[in-house]
């Protein structure tokens, strides 16, 4: 143990609060998914991980047991996991990106398609803070890109800013889901 008090210990590192001004925004297909999440571990592995800490305390010395030990930190892990869920539920802003009625501009779920000088295309889709997935296109509404394309529209130049240096890019297409 270290010399830190419980409640640091408590703290949910990932719980800090996304960029200032912006609000939880989600979609309501990524709020069910965190509220899929929240229940399969409350109602399926954390009770599965409490019936093997139970076994392995009846099996004698704690100190040495390595299915008490595990189960005892994976259960301080999904604790942790659905401490943290249950904030971010609770503070969701949902949001259909399909009831957009601005469908010329580019707002929270849209997907837009750019391209950059080099007539290369990159299209992502902004999504909140908690379900964006840079592997599937998608961005966070807080990421730079996401910020620089807020309220543009199809013809637009965005310069960005980039690791590599400035980058000029144009927006080509701007759609939404549709119901």
């Amino acid at each position: 143990m270290t010399g830190t008090s419980a409640p640091e210990q408590d703290a949910d590192e990932d719980d800090a609060p996304a960029a200032p001004g912006l609000a939880r925004y989600i979609t309501p297909a990524g709020l069910a998914r965190m509220q899929v999440e929240l229940n399969h571990l409350m109602r399926d592995e954390r009770p599965r991980i409490v019936e093997i800490v139970s076994w392995a305390a009846g099996n004698g010395d704690r100190s040495e047991n390595g299915d008490y030990l595990y189960g005892k930190k994976r259960l301080r892990e999904i604790d942790r996991r659905a401490r943290f869920l249950g904030k971010r539920i609770d503070r969701a802003q949902p949001v259909d990106p399909a009831a957009q009625t601005r469908r010329d501009q580019v707002f929270f779920g849209a997907t837009v398609t750019t391209m950059n000088e080099a007539g290369e295309e990159r299209t992502v889709t902004i999504l909140g803070v908690d379900e964006a997935d840079m592997v599937a296109g998608e961005v966070s509404l807080a990421s730079p890109l996401a910020r620089a394309l807020m309220q543009k529209r199809v013809g637009d130049e965005v310069r960005m800013d980039t690791p590599r240096g400035a980058v000029l890019v144009e927006v080509t297409a701007i759609r939404y889901p549709v119901r």
